[in-house]
């Protein structure tokens, strides 16, 4: 890209997070080139969310900021500070509702990173306790995850991610396991605690609706190989947001449109459709 995507103006008064920082980012498996060229900023506080069609890399530019994955070239920093792997300012909430440890209560799996570093009982305890209740959780600390639903099992997971207070939460489709219902009251939550907490929050998702919901901007990303970002929209819609406002519509069918053409280019690239003939629903259902 020749140019950054930039954050939007917004307060950062009562933030606790860090910025993050890619420039002229490129990921490659040998021959294969995953993402080129990726440029962007997000702000100290911002919540911003990664659309595009399946395949896109999107997943891969959040590994690259948790540390999981190096970038083949370009450089990737969070607060300032050069990114070489994991690090306790950088928590993931992932996918699976099973990603707490099934041995444990919920109390001790969100003790459970201050307690590899070091943090004393007390202190620990009351952490969990305070990220419990901030979550809704607090009445099932003594539970074990299996006792627990989908939805409560995520919301545990996002404790044991807070309690250990990183500047940057990297989110990777967190309620795709999730049903319909219990998918809207966690997006609900979300909303509701990142802005008690305000740290950075990178979120990948397919869900349009979900994006406008949440994010402060809305990046969507072209089909891959060698992807790279498309359009970036500001989502200026006052919190907690309506989504039945004409300016969320307007935005939906923008950036519906943004991902199904590039379901569209891709399917024809493959050659499994000539072009004109693909239809938009079908795009959209690729897309996602």
């Amino acid at each position: 890209m020749s140019a950054s995507p930039s954050p939007a103006d917004r307060s950062e008064s009562a933030c606790t997070g860090a910025d993050i920082r890619l420039e002229h980012v490129s990921v490659a498996f040998g021959e294969h080139r995953i993402v080129s060229d990726i440029n962007l900023h997000v702000a100290a506080g911002e919540f911003v969310c990664l659309l595009g069609p399946s395949g896109c890399g999107k997943s891969t530019l959040l590994n690259l900021v948790a540390g999981f994955l190096p970038a083949t070239s370009g450089k990737v920093s969070v607060g300032g500070r050069p990114v070489h792997g994991p690090g306790r300012d950088r928590g993931v909430v992932f996918q699976s509702t099973e990603a707490l440890f099934p041995w444990l209560t919920v109390q001790e799996n969100v003790e459970y990173g201050p307690r590899m570093c070091g943090v004393p009982r007390s202190t620990r305890a009351d952490a969990a306790r305070r990220y419990l209740e901030l979550v809704g959780l607090g009445h099932a600390g003594s539970r074990m995850p299996g006792e627990l639903s989908g939805g409560m099992r995520q919301r545990a997971q996002i404790a044991r991610v807070l309690v250990n207070e990183p500047s940057v939460v990297l989110m990777d489709e967190p309620f795709g396991a999730l049903d319909a219902q219990t998918r809207e009251v966690m997006q609900v939550e979300v909303d509701r605690i990142w802005r008690a907490t305000r740290p950075t929050i990178l979120f990948i998702t397919h869900d349009i609706w979900e994006a406008i919901l949440l994010g402060d901007r809305i990046i969507t990303m072209t089909a891959g190989p060698d992807a790279t970002f498309k359009t970036v929209a500001p989502v200026s819609i006052p919190r907690p947001r309506e989504l039945t406002a004409p300016a969320a519509l307007e935005l939906y069918r923008d950036l519906r449109e943004d991902i199904a053409s590039e379901v569209r280019r891709t399917l024809q690239a493959q050659g499994l459709v000539r072009e004109g003939l693909v239809r938009e629903g079908s795009a959209r259902d690729a897309a996602a």
